[in-house]
């Protein structure tokens, strides 16, 4: 093992104006050196003519701190001979780094919109708001997030409180909430995991020798259970009524409807993938990758779809609209929220929401198509995580994704789904599973 030399120095062009200079910890190691700044200045009375230091109490003091970080390098072990003089320093300076939770948030807030990831940005955003809230500061050292204090945040999750927010004016809006269910409790708490998890990602360098997160107390904590959650499936009959509903021209609600029905038309498709798609078709498709895990996968999530002939007048009519209404895909979505509670309401639903369609999508190409599932999972661009080893070995065939479309949309025509393409009658009836006479 090759150890790193330390000294303290003096240089004569550090002199500051004040006439004092700072003494620096030198780090040389394979003939290359670097310097560390020490929170100790010496004066010109304090020096000899090479500029070595006389007084011994400071000296005692420097031969401590250089002790102690011989001791820390030592630790290192046959790391040091990989490191470089500049690793050294870097180690050093982080191996006792407090770590604030809130700054990352935001430096993590900050990644994931640079990344086009805006709805997982406003997630990690509000947690950052409820921690300040629960705090009322904006620091957290990650040395003081242990099992005890979830559960006194999560105490306070459940709590009614008082909220104070800017709007998009600058203006502060204060708001009443009621406290969490289990639902949001369990999602908050979700959230400040994959908070800290990222944290140890950003923060720890193993290799390096510097963790100065060794610990994750979500490994004790338990979290909240997620109550079942309900079905957000309609039936044909309602997607019909959906669709054939008289709303204002123009309005917030017909918008909400519209898309709401594009979504379905096109396998699921997310608000954020109809907002960043351009809708560029190309010889009657479609071609996008999924922003929700386009980060996550090797084909970032990509999936070419047929443009139905229904899907037309819905796109015509919105491709040239969506930016120049919506400055921000969270202001779309709010409006289709508000939107979608309005035709709810029309039809019996009043918890509906975007992701209905996608919902009732997949639930009617399985229970009432009986499409396989691994079909239904490549129409709705899902990742199979059991079978990426077999995805290998496989190249995508959108024709499959064509039939589960054709077969659902059908739905809205006909009793039951027409046969798919090269399948014959016989089989197809086969495969639905029609009840036997009497």
């Amino acid at each position: 093992m090759i150890m790193a030399t330390l000294s303290a120095k003096v240089y004569r062009h550090h002199k500051k104006a004040d006439g004092t200079y700072n003494v620096k910890v030198c780090i040389h190691h394979y003939r290359k050196r670097v310097f560390m700044d020490t929170e100790h200045y010496v004066t010109e009375k304090k020096l000899d003519k090479s500029l070595k230091i006389k007084d011994t109490t400071l000296n005692r003091i420097l031969y401590m701190l250089l002790d102690e970080y011989r001791e820390a390098i030592s630790l290192l072990g046959v790391k040091v001979d990989m490191m470089t003089a500049g690793d050294i320093k870097a180690y050093l300076l982080k191996r006792n780094e407090k770590v604030d939770l809130i700054a990352f948030a935001q430096i993590h807030v900050d990644y994931l919109e640079s990344q086009g990831r805006t709805k997982s940005a406003s997630t990690y955003r509000t947690l950052r708001n409820s921690l300040i809230d629960f705090l009322r500061g904006t620091t957290l050292h990650a040395e003081e997030v242990s099992p005890g204090f979830l559960l006194t945040y999560e105490r306070f999750l459940r709590r009614p409180r008082t909220l104070k927010r800017l709007n998009q004016k600058g203006k502060e809006v204060v708001t009443e909430s009621k406290g969490l269910s289990d639902a949001g409790v369990h999602n908050y708490m979700r959230d400040f995991k994959g908070l800290f998890t990222a944290a140890q990602v950003y923060y720890n360098k193993p290799s390096l020798g510097v963790v100065p997160l060794p610990y994750n107390p979500f490994k004790e904590y338990k979290l909240a259970q997620l109550p079942e959650t309900r079905k957000r499936n309609l039936t044909v009959e309602q997607m019909l009524k959906i669709k054939s509903l008289q709303l204002k021209p123009n309005s917030r609600t017909e918008l909400s409807r519209d898309l709401f029905m594009l979504s379905f038309y096109l396998c699921g498709m997310n608000a954020v993938d109809l907002y960043n798609c351009g809708f560029k078709i190309v010889s009657g498709r479609l071609s996008y990758s999924r922003s929700k895990t386009k980060g996550k996968r090797k084909d970032s999530a990509f999936i070419s779809l047929n443009v139905p002939e229904c899907a037309l007048a819905e796109i015509n009519k919105y491709k040239n609209v969506l930016f120049s209404r919506y400055a921000e895909i969270g202001n779309l979505n709010k409006a289709l929220n508000i939107g979608l509670k309005e035709v709810g309401k029309l039809i019996g639903e009043e918890d509906l929401t975007f992701y209905w369609a996608r919902h009732t999508f997949g639930n009617l190409a399985r229970n009432k198509c009986r499409k396989s599932k691994d079909d239904v999972a490549l129409a709705l661009n899902h990742v199979d995580h059991g079978r990426r080893t077999t995805d290998i070995y496989l190249d995508k065939d959108w024709s499959i994704v064509d039939e589960v479309q054709a077969a659902v949309l059908s739905l809205l025509t006909n009793d039951v789904c027409l046969p798919p393409v090269n399948e014959s009658p016989l089989s197809f009836l086969r495969s639905i599973n029609l009840p036997r006479l009497k």
